[in-house]
């Protein structure tokens, strides 16, 4: 099984890496996501030692969800570039007819799927690092955070863009699907970041 899993998550990643959707449409997605956040609350956000008062929100204490939403908006774009992938040209009818073991391939495409979304996190990381001013005290703690919630964001959502690949609403079906099943965990993510 684990044979065939690598199978199916080096084939994705080598096609990842000869279309760059990751690093040329994703990650400039999550970016811009995080400037209009930066832009759209920059009268309320209080950088550095401040005291946030009434009118006003510090940077520590948004700059962790806003990590969070960037991560899921730009997680929605990465699962559904995934079932496409296998939807277009008979793909999915080859892998059923490969003789892989369909667990393997659902391991395969949501440890392709974890991966593209863990450099995106670094990226985003990064960018909040340097739009909030957010410093990042327990990198541990933030690594501990991330992976369960990122393993959560890459499954589910592979399960549900697989899932309705073939429906013509499948682009507002995978959010409407995985967002009341992730809310929990990125809320506790969001918790945890914030600590970090």
């Amino acid at each position: 099984m684990f044979r065939d899993a690598l199978t199916v998550l080096a084939k994705d990643l080598r096609i990842e890496r000869r279309s760059k959707v990751t690093s040329t449409q994703i990650a400039p997605f999550g970016i811009i996501v995080l400037l209009l956040f930066a832009f759209g609350l920059d009268d309320l956000i209080v950088r550095g030692p401040g005291e946030s008062s009434k009118d006003t929100i510090s940077a520590a204490a948004i700059s962790a969800g806003l990590f969070w939403l960037a991560t899921l908006f730009a997680a929605l774009l990465a699962v559904q570039r995934a079932a496409a992938l296998e939807h277009s040209d008979g793909g999915r009818d080859g892998l059923r007819l490969s003789g892989l073991d369909p667990g393997a391939i659902f391991l395969g495409k949501a440890t392709a799927v974890f991966l593209q979304l863990a450099i995106l996190e670094v990226i985003l990381s990064g960018g909040v690092l340097l739009l909030f001013g957010a410093t990042l005290r327990n990198p541990l703690l933030l690594a501990a955070t991330a992976v369960p919630a990122t393993i959560v964001l890459a499954t589910t959502g592979t399960i549900y863009a697989t899932l309705t690949a073939g429906d013509r609403s499948r682009d507002t079906l995978v959010p409407l699907l995985e967002f009341p099943l992730v809310a929990p965990i990125l809320l506790a993510a969001a918790q945890a970041t914030r600590a970090a």
